[in-house]
């Protein structure tokens, strides 16, 4: 009976598991792969362009407002984007709505790949709308460039200014004619030492370019400029503050119906991608820079921002457990304040995990009818600093209660990859469904996205470990109470 039993259950977890569903939303990667002697159609043109460049995070963000016309004969709905095949791997982030109808959501897009000669990849955004002949449509394209500022010296003194220099083109990298556009960059304060300058002969208004005001450089206006022009300039600037990237970010939501509990963990590799240092560190020296508080490149803490109702947080690293950090409550957000073990200079690294729990009823919410469950958890928190951190890679799980099927997920953020799997912890028969989500060069201005996990999970799977418990303790009493009653006297017992 007992073997029946386990059989049964092994079969229902298993038939289960294999009938679970997600939402194959198209991973974001080449889908196309073309010859190299392959063109953009020329059926549009950039009428007006404006490219903004911000240059105070420690990654660069870029917005291009453009507005399109379809110079064709049909309605048109497939846009080209144009990277450099090094530039298209460290860019983040793409995504392309409506200037004028933001709210509606972003556009489907996707990477179509060249063979190996071509030095050119592509973003293709698919307008939600065939544009009709003659008809034009503002859109805003952003995306961010990962590590791609270069801190110039590459070495300084412990209390020296950091200077970061990033290259790009005045002209915007276009598939299509350009009649106008303008490029701004915005910088984090007025010390910008060096920057390319232009003649006056290739602006339209026959002024030398940059042209300044305050923080912000504007070359342009150009115009008509060809598809594919390139006008390579270059700005150097003064940023004493870590330039800070989780190279792998890894973070698991486990929850669980019994204790009606949100458990967290997350587990962070840093670098530091600014200057390094140029002698030994000092530690005196730190003291003092500690004291005055001026401005560094080194990375001294991070706040961690955690929603109303986060206990138990957790701060350790690869020694142990790191009592240099201090916990908050707060009634609008709780702030779980790290301090590493030593401050993180340009190239040294730094790994941690931090982790804490919270009550599942305020992310957990259970249809009116069957027994499906909504789960509505942010896709990523992490600390939060005003220099910004990116992510080079966000693997982000999922971890539901044994049983779980029909799971689906929604969210903004573009996921390049999802699978399920079992995850096996204390006292499980088969493993619990779990939902892994992978997410490349993400940056923390996706910090507000939210991940909509939706499925089915029946109250007689809730029954599931406790039966097991009990069958286990029954099948231990049993054995105990056999090898109680066997006979292992030696010869014949005397009769009475």
């Amino acid at each position: 009976m007992r073997s029946f039993s386990l059989f049964t259950s092994a079969i229902a977890a298993l038939s289960s598991f294999a009938s679970a569903e997600l939402n194959l939303s198209e991973p974001l990667r080449s889908k196309q792969v073309l010859p190299s002697t392959f063109k953009p159609p020329q059926v549009f043109k950039n009428a007006h362009l404006v490219r903004t460049t911000n240059l105070d995070k420690a990654y660069p963000r870029e917005t291009v407002n453009v507005l399109i016309e379809n110079i064709d004969s049909k309605p048109q709905s497939e846009y080209y984007v144009p990277f450099d095949t090094s530039l298209l791997s460290k860019v983040g982030g793409f995504e392309v709505r409506d200037k004028k109808n933001a709210a509606a959501g972003t556009f489907k897009v996707e990477v179509v790949g060249l063979d190996q000669d071509s030095t050119t990849e592509f973003y293709l955004v698919h307008l939600p709308e065939p544009l009709a002949p003659g008809k034009q449509q503002t859109i805003s394209i952003s995306y961010s460039v990962l590590s791609s500022l270069k801190p110039v010296p590459s070495e300084l003194a412990q209390t020296a200014k950091q200077y970061l220099q990033y290259t790009f083109s005045a002209y915007t990298p276009s598939a299509y004619l350009t009649e106008k556009q303008r490029t701004k960059v915005k910088f984090p304060n007025a010390d910008v030492t060096d920057y390319t300058t232009l003649p006056a002969e290739l602006n339209d208004e026959q002024k030398a370019d940059p042209q300044k005001q305050g923080s912000t450089f504007t070359y342009g206006l150009y115009a008509n400029v060809p598809a594919g022009a390139q006008q390579p300039v270059s700005v150097r600037y003064e940023f004493t503050k870590p330039v800070i990237q989780s190279t792998l970010l890894e973070r698991d939501l486990e929850v669980s119906h019994w204790g009606g509990n949100l458990a967290t963990e997350e587990r962070y590799w840093l670098v530091n991608e600014g200057a390094g240092l140029k002698n030994h560190f000092s530690r005196v020296e730190w003291q003092k820079q500690s004291y005055m508080n001026p401005p560094t490149f080194a990375l001294k803490g991070l706040n961690l921002p955690l929603a109303p109702g986060a206990v138990d947080p957790y701060f350790t690293d690869d020694i142990g457990n790191v009592s240099t950090s201090r916990f908050r409550p707060g009634k609008k957000e709780n702030l779980l304040e790290l301090k590493p073990r030593y401050p993180v200079f340009g190239t040294w690294k730094y790994s941690f995990r931090v982790g804490w729990n919270a009550d599942l009823s305020s992310y957990l919410r259970k249809l009116a009818k069957g027994d499906t469950y909504v789960l509505k958890v942010p896709f990523l928190e992490g600390p939060r600093a005003v220099e910004g951190i990116s992510y080079g890679r966000v693997s982000l799980r999922v971890i539901l209660p044994e049983g779980a099927t029909n799971v689906n997920f929604q969210t903004t953020v573009p996921v390049v990859e999802n699978s399920t799997s079992l995850h096996k912890t204390f006292m499980d028969t088969v493993g619990r469904t779990t939902l892994t989500l992978t997410v490349i060069n993400l940056v923390d201005d996706f910090r507000d996205r939210d991940l909509i996990v939706t499925y089915d999970y029946p109250w007689t799977a809730g029954y599931r470990k406790p039966a097991v418990i009990t069958l286990g303790a029954f099948v231990v009493f049993a054995f105990t109470w056999a090898v109680g009653s066997i006979d292992t006297s030696i010869g014949k017992k005397k009769s009475a």
